[in-house]
């Protein structure tokens, strides 16, 4: 199952049925305002309703919707991994000047402030006054469906609504200025997500390409199956001593090729184009301005 989001008047979520038609959850006389709504308060006879309508249609179709993001307002700053691909880990040690042997024995988690998230086609802010240093960062992202407390490895993909692809843009030059993530990675605009939250059932996590492309030239180039910390075992860890809650955004990290790993380096600019495509979930393009 595909959940979207969308504006038609206003904003509304829904699902792509099979054919390719968009029914929002008013359609399915399913009362709930947006996919935030849905997650915390629907039940199992919710999600049976949504399995009714996979094979009906409607007037709106996907390729004619105005896509927002998934989850437009998230409810808590977005959880990242850091450096979570090795080839990755290589070229962002090389960037900062510094020494990578070649292993990884945690994962590296941040936090990513969003007011909003910006879905396909929506524009992200260059911030030329504050970087010049904007790179791109494709990445798998998921979403918790419910709350998570001292979840096993096995049990993790109970607690997964679905998929979506993210680009977690990012401000190097703040990063390497105050030596850490937070402040580089939240400027407004700089994070975008879509354009579906695809079901565990429609996938395979662990085998997905994963690509960027910027005004048509391919940077990034992967499967997940090359991230060195899944998210069975990211739910595990973070939920050992931590409430994951529902609607919490993890996402999983990018693969080498970001700006910054180029020689020489190639940051963003206004009138850049970055597509960032996930076998099995779809497209997010986004203009820089």
């Amino acid at each position: 199952m595909k959940f979207v989001t969308f504006f038609d008047g206003c904003v509304k979520s829904g699902i792509v049925s099979l054919d390719g038609s968009i029914i929002s959850f008013s359609e399915m006389r399913l009362d709930f305002s947006d996919l935030n709504d849905f997650i915390l308060r629907a039940g199992k006879q919710d999600y049976e309703r949504l399995k009714e309508f996979k094979n009906h249609t409607s007037k709106l179709k996907f390729g004619e919707a105005k896509l927002l993001a998934p989850i437009v307002t998230p409810r808590q700053d977005i959880i990242c991994l850091g450096i979570n691909y090795m080839e990755h880990a290589k070229e962002s040690a090389k960037f900062k000047g510094e020494k990578f042997d070649g292993t990884r024995e945690y994962p590296v988690y941040f936090s990513k402030r969003v007011n909003e998230i910006v879905g396909h086609n929506g524009e992200i802010l260059a911030h030329e006054d504050v970087t010049q240093k904007l790179d791109y960062e494709v990445e798998l992202a998921l979403i918790i469906k419910k709350d998570a407390k001292n979840v096993s490895e096995q049990e993790a993909g109970e607690y997964i609504l679905g998929y979506t692809i993210l680009n977690d843009f990012s401000a190097r030059d703040l990063q390497i200025r105050h030596k850490q993530f937070y402040f580089g990675k939240s400027l407004d605009t700089h994070c975008a997500m879509g354009p579906v939250v695809v079901t565990p059932d429609e996938l395979d996590s662990a085998n997905l390409d994963i690509k960027c492309y910027v005004n048509n030239e391919l940077r990034q180039n992967s499967n997940t199956s090359q991230m060195i910390f899944d998210e069975r075992y990211v739910i595990a860890e973070l939920s050992q001593a931590m409430t994951l809650k529902a609607g919490t955004i993890i996402s999983l990290g990018t693969p080498s090729g970001v700006g910054m790993g180029l020689e020489p380096p190639k940051f963003l600019k206004s009138g850049d184009v970055v597509r960032c495509e996930i076998e099995n979930i779809g497209v997010l393009e986004n203009i820089i301005k």
